[in-house]
């Protein structure tokens, strides 16, 4: 997951979901994580975070996962192709 704006994380960790501020060290424990991670992901210096920890911090921030979070990646699998769609030679 890619993080849409690391201004947005600050902003939520200022006031969460509850109307508390929650610390780098608490987001941390609720994702998992080292709180060098999120602290990185506050200054720009990191974008990315595990699908788990994005999800973990998303909650504890008390906001959908999407409105914090880009997913990367392919979304959907790829279409099976079906056996009465291959060729058959002539």
């Amino acid at each position: 997951m890619v993080l849409v704006s690391c201004d947005l994380l600050v902003m939520l960790m200022e006031r969460t979901g509850d109307g508390r501020e929650v610390s780098v060290r608490e987001l941390a424990d609720a994702a998992g994580c080292h709180p060098s991670k999120i602290d990185a992901l506050r200054n720009g210096r990191r974008e990315k975070s595990l699908h788990p920890e994005a999800m973990a911090i998303a909650k504890r921030l008390g906001v959908d996962l999407l409105v914090l979070w880009k997913p990367t990646g392919r979304t959907v699998e790829a279409p099976v192709e079906n056996d009465h769609l291959t060729a058959v030679s002539a």
